[in-house]
């Protein structure tokens, strides 16, 4: 035993000199585990029925609905204080009052849940109509990765509007990790959006996305440059409506606009603008 407490004291002493430590009377940062748990409750009452390992009828389902909802209100505040705690001490400022505020931010979300839901079923339409293997609605909600990830990100990328720090990224890295899709919360996608396939999609921060657009499988839409300096810039491509981007794409650049309507091939290399119509291929060798 004695071998194994100087083994236990080298790892404690890291935890002094290194740090990367979450003590409760320290800093106390949101808890990912409670986060995902708020994300997936978010989920089944967006979609209340294609999550459960229950039977829900309509008997139920105000009361699982309610039951849902109270529990993101008490689960989510108590993380979301947690985060704007974290910005008060960073800023060495007094943190009183911060439930109060956190509180308002989530019952913003609760009451932007239809809306969520009415965007989440235009991406859903948009896969229905879009890919021929699709069969129903149903299989799309079901099954489709994408989907997933669209729902996700609408859900991160309000709190990430109204200013939260840390959990929109813990959600958006939690279904990057579940479907190979990576959307910074901060990027702005409107309806009817379309990921096909969707693995290895990157899609960046100041991305502006369109209405129906169509996206495959290993498209990035990011930066020309990754310094820190332009951190507050916008860095990634704006892709107007009805615009379809084919597997492997890279579109790169802040100022790079993709006009209306146009079509991408597949694995072009694309740092600026292209007109509305355009059709983008990778010249035969």
């Amino acid at each position: 035993m004695s071998k194994l407490d100087e083994r236990i004291e080298r790892i404690l002493e890291s935890y002094d000199t290194r740090g990367g430590i979450n003590l409760g009377d320290v800093q106390n940062f949101p808890n990912r585990a409670s986060v995902v748990s708020v994300l997936k409750d978010i989920e089944n009452i967006v979609f209340p029925g294609f999550g459960e390992d229950f039977c829900l009828d309509r008997e139920t389902l105000r009361f699982v609905t309610g039951e849902r909802v109270h529990r993101v209100v008490r689960n989510l505040t108590i993380e979301v204080t947690k985060s704007i705690q974290y910005i008060c001490t960073i800023a060495n400022r007094d943190g009183s009052g911060c439930y109060k505020y956190a509180e308002q931010i989530v019952f913003a979300l609760i009451d932007e849940i239809p809306e969520i839901r009415r965007l989440v079923f235009t991406d859903a339409k948009a896969a229905l109509e879009g890919d021929p293997a699709a069969r129903s609605i149903e299989e799309v909600l079901l099954s489709y990765p994408g989907l997933a990830a669209l729902l996700v990100h609408r859900v991160a990328h309000f709190l990430y509007q109204k200013g939260v720090p840390i959990i929109p990224r813990i959600m958006s890295e939690y279904v990057h990790g579940q479907t190979g899709i990576d959307i910074h919360p901060g990027a702005t996608i409107d309806e009817e959006c379309f990921i096909d396939h969707g693995t290895g999609v990157v899609i960046g921060e100041t991305c502006v996305i369109g209405s129906r657009v169509k996206i495959y499988q290993g498209v990035t839409l990011g930066a020309l440059s990754v310094k820190k300096t332009m951190a507050d810039k916008k860095r990634h491509p704006t892709i107007e409506s009805g615009v379809t981007i084919y597997a492997g794409a890279t579109i790169l650049g802040g100022e790079t606009v993709i006009g209306e309507g146009s079509v991408i091939g597949g694995n072009t290399w694309i740092t600026q603008s292209v007109a509305p119509g355009s059709r983008i291929y990778n010249a035969p060798a």
